[in-house]
């Protein structure tokens, strides 16, 4: 760099901290050594105040008079602070700290006024309290092993090499009750600014990233692998918990034992165990935050620039079923039509990704999809939800998966009914009402066990709804042959109780479990989903406002069906089946696309009609032509048998 930019590189950088300057606050231009030294010190108090006294009575001189100390130089530090209208209170509390210290106050009362007191200071004074991104644990791990563990012990155990020459022993961070007391941010702080008086010294020349590695790897020597594994199931499976420690922030400022107040002692150092050796988790499963399709698709976009088209589209799909499917259910019940548009969008820039499109086009598709994301997340912020949003949510999103199911059962019973084989009835009730009880089992398992992947989910719908198409283009075809009364009665006659026998009633049995568990699956994502925002009275309401819609839809076409001819019914129900038929072709065809099984062809200007089963991809469309015309050809023959059924027979 030559002399002239480095100079004006220098000017420039002076100018815009002088502007920074005029537009901070005053109360945000602490000193932030005094600040973080404040709260180091309070923290410290309320962590070790317990091996100075016990029982009212000091158990350690110095300890004791450590904290007396500790106390008085916390109400030195807050007064030098700039005047602000919290200072007062921090004062106040801090005299509170002294005052209880000095009567020897219990070390629960020390502990909690002390970390209330910190907290409060934070939020009169900021400093950063969190990494810009999660930090490497491998990382934090090497430069423990390099730069502490001749002090602390290559396990935290306070027994490394040198600990026997030092005058104040090193601190053992296996020590279980003095971890549960301590957040990642207080060994940050620890690491920055050193300990005056003793062998740990500050680590303020290591960059910030490889300072808070390391305080994650120290805050987890006392948490176990095997307590690690079971925090990874609880937190893929809970997603309350992700509400609990929804970002870095809250993570690095929470103590273990403050967590496991809230959920349990086990589970609350379970989770601990696995966040602090996985800080990364918290990014990629916040449910508000799309963090992590931005991070996919933006490096799918460099794969492209570099010519890995391959790699670009693997991003890209990574993308969709990693980063954005885990927060669909919650977006489709606040705004479907955005999330309509975001999948749209989402599936057009892998199929430009496929063809090969300019590195230019796929940045102005990324930039558009980068806006949409915004206007998701102000979606799926928490203020977003609210008491009546959750209630139509549950009432559309039941009304509209139930729907499809209802119709092809309550077709299913109907005509059993008009056959007069209520025998076979138990099958299809069978097939419906075991399709709850595994979708019952699939909330337990999505909720509480393993969790389900985007990939799984749309791989399930998609086979599930290419399936019971394929059923019902038969059944459908099989229903309007049968729509004439003659064909009907011969039917009866020759083939009934060959027909609804044995593997038949079978059938009836897995076609009703298929298209009402496919649907059951579907909702149950979206109840998780809306069940972790809360107003669950109102997620109930809506629910059970749903359930009655489609019972009395249900007693209107069994009531309507017995009034019907026989020939009536039978093609009313095929034409009904053979609507169902192209919607669930179209929809299976798209979920498998959006599961990366199918290529994707857009259509421009296309509409996206997602309860008729219409999306605007050629594969989809094509898919719902060949179901139609195999409905058309099926219905043709049909009609020809009829017609030469009617024909007299020639003359001898």
């Amino acid at each position: 760099m030559s002399s002239l930019t480095a100079a004006l590189l220098k000017s420039a950088l002076g100018l815009v901290a002088s502007l920074t300057l005029l537009l901070i606050p005053t109360s945000a231009m602490a000193d932030t050594g005094d600040v973080q030294t404040a709260w180091r010190l309070l923290d410290y108090m309320a962590v070790d105040y317990g091996g100075a006294v016990e029982g009212g009575r000091i158990k350690s001189a110095s300890e004791y008079a450590e904290m007396t100390e500790f106390a008085g130089s916390v109400s030195s530090r807050l007064a030098t602070l700039p005047a602000n209208p919290e200072r007062a209170a921090l004062l106040a509390g801090a005299a509170r700290l002294q005052g209880l210290i000095a009567r020897k106050g219990t070390p629960q009362e020390v502990a909690t006024l002390a970390h209330r007191l910190a907290a409060d200071l934070l939020q009169a004074y900021p400093v950063p309290l969190a990494p810009a991104s999660p930090p490497d644990f491998a990382r934090g791990a090497a430069l423990f092993g390099s730069t502490c563990a001749a002090c602390h012990g290559a396990t935290g155990d306070g027994h490394g090499p040198n600990a026997a020459k030092l005058t104040t022993p090193p601190i053992a961070f296996t020590d279980a009750d003095r971890a549960r007391q301590r957040s990642v941010f207080a060994l940050y702080q620890v690491i920055t600014q050193g300990i005056d008086g003793t062998a740990m010294q500050s680590f303020a020349d290591l960059p910030s990233g490889d300072r808070w590695a390391l305080a994650f790897r120290a805050g987890s020597f006392a948490l176990t692998d095997e307590q690690a594994r079971e925090g990874e199931r609880l937190w893929k499976a809970d997603s309350s918990l992700r509400q609990r420690v929804p970002d870095l922030k809250t993570l690095v400022g929470l103590t273990p034992a403050s967590l496991a107040n809230g959920i349990g002692e086990e589970r609350g150092l379970a989770v601990m165990a696995y966040l602090r050796r996985h800080p990364e988790a918290v990014i990629e499963q916040a449910p508000a935050s799309l963090s992590l399709v931005r991070q996919k698709l933006a490096a799918s976009l460099d794969a492209a620039r570099k010519g890995d088209r391959r790699a670009a589209k693997e991003l890209a799909l990574s993308a969709y079923l990693d980063g954005f499917e885990p927060v669909e259910p919650t977006l489709g019940a606040r705004d479907a039509t955005l999330l309509n548009r975001i999948e749209g969008a989402m599936g057009e820039y892998r199929a430009a990704v496929d063809h090969g499109a300019a590195p230019d086009d796929l940045a102005n598709r990324a930039l558009v999809l980068n806006g949409l994301f915004d206007d998701a997340e102000a979606a799926l912020a928490p203020g977003a939800s609210s008491t009546a949003s959750t209630f139509l949510g549950a009432f559309t999103i039941l009304l509209r998966e139930g729907l499809e199911a209802l119709l092809i059962v309550v077709a299913m019973i109907a005509f059993l009914r008009k056959a007069e084989r209520s025998e076979v009835l138990p099958y299809v009730h069978g097939g419906w009402a075991g399709a709850l009880a595994a979708g019952l089992l699939t909330w337990v398992v999505a909720t509480y066990a393993i969790g389900i992947s985007g990939a799984s989910r749309e791989l399930t719908e998609g086979f599930g709804s290419l399936f019971a198409a394929v059923v019902l283009l038969s059944v459908g075809i099989w229903m309007h042959g049968k729509a004439q009364a003659d064909q009907w009665q011969r039917y009866i006659r020759e083939k009934m109780m060959h027909a609804l026998s044995g593997r038949s009633a079978w059938f009836l049995f897995g076609l009703a479990f298929v298209v009402v568990y496919r649907e059951v699956f579907e909702t149950i994502l979206f109840y998780a989903a809306l069940w972790t925002q809360g107003n669950g009275g109102a997620l109930l309401a809506g629910a059970g406002t749903a359930v009655a819609v489609l019972g009395v839809i249900a007693w209107a076409m069994l009531r309507y069906s017995r009034q019907l001819p026989i020939a009536k019914f039978f093609a009313y129900s095929s034409w009904l089946m053979a609507g169902l038929t192209v919607v669930l072709a179209g929809k299976g065809v798209a979920a498998l696309q959006e599961a990366g099984i199918i290529d994707i062809a857009p259509i421009a200007d296309a509409p996206r009609l997602s309860m008729l089963g219409v999306f605007p991809t050629w594969q989809s469309i094509v898919a719902q032509l060949l179901m139609a015309l195999a409905i058309v050809a099926g219905f043709s023959l049909n009609r020809r048998k009829g017609t030469r059924a009617l024909d007299p027979a020639p003359a001898e």
